[in-house]
């Protein structure tokens, strides 16, 4: 007998056993907010698998992340606040709007940079935003701080509140950088706190000016680093040690050593 194949339907009917009465323990007592961190742990594994080419893994991830809006949009259900059609049906339509160039030709857009700048100005319309700070205001709080840092510095450029080369941003990083050494020798932590924060902002805003992701330079550093660690670990395994057994000095020429094979 061939195996089943499971329709959209019946996927929304299992979300509902699930949620029922006689359901799961752990899925009918699931709120909005218990959510949120399954939500980002399935989105984070979903990026991995696609940074990965990891097409077969792609597959399980997207359903991972399936299952959380269906969750949510049950949830919404049972509260009487909105269900999965009204989730599509709201979708449908605010892509409708904001793509005139394909569903209404209306406006005569060749390019996706074009595309971008239209998708802006209906938002922008769309939801009533008289000033660059309610424009603001709308970005996710719940944004990772480089990626939020990063969209208020884009929007505030659109404006001209931005620099108008690279080598003041540099200047300023150096600046803050020094800030940040004497709030360490002043040994207030809070202060501390505060002028490193400024001076991420000030590396985020030399990302901005080259139009580079930090947290994407963030996660290569990052990577690299591992690589590196990586390598001295094993060699000192290979000596029959343990990382703590090696020597500074041991240390620093492996590192070396790694970074010239990179």
């Amino acid at each position: 007998m061939q195996d089943q194949t499971y329709t959209y339907d019946k996927l929304i009917q299992i979300i509902e056993q699930l949620r029922g009465e006689n359901g799961c323990p752990w899925d009918k007592v699931q709120t909005h907010s218990s959510l949120v961190p399954h939500l980002l742990e399935e989105s984070y594994e979903l990026v991995d698998a696609i940074n990965h080419q990891d097409t077969l893994n792609m597959k399980e991830e997207l359903g991972d992340v399936l299952l959380q809006i269906l969750l949510h949009a049950q949830i919404g259900k049972e509260e009487n606040v909105f269900t999965i059609d009204q989730v599509i049906d709201g979708l449908a339509r605010k892509l409708i709007y904001r793509h005139p160039h394909v569903f209404k030709a209306e406006k005569d857009i060749k390019t996706p940079e074009e595309v971008i700048v239209s998708w802006e100005e209906l938002k922008k319309k769309e939801k009533k935003e008289t000033s660059v700070s309610s424009s603001i205001d709308r970005i996710a709080k719940a944004l990772p701080a480089l990626v939020r840092t990063q969209k208020v510095q884009k929007k505030v450029a659109k404006v001209g509140f931005f620099w108008d080369s690279y080598l003041p941003i540099i200047d300023k990083v150096i600046e803050e950088l020094e800030e940040t050494k004497s709030a360490i020798k002043n040994g207030n932590k809070i202060q501390i706190e505060e002028e490193l924060g400024d001076l991420l902002f000030s590396v985020v805003n030399l990302s901005t000016f080259f139009d580079l992701n930090p947290e994407f330079a963030l996660t290569k550093s990052l990577e690299k680093f591992i690589n590196r660690f990586r390598y001295i670990e094993n060699s000192a395994f290979a000596q029959g040690k343990q990382l703590v057994d090696l020597s500074l000095e041991e240390i620093n020429n492996l590192w070396e050593t790694y970074k010239l094979s990179e």
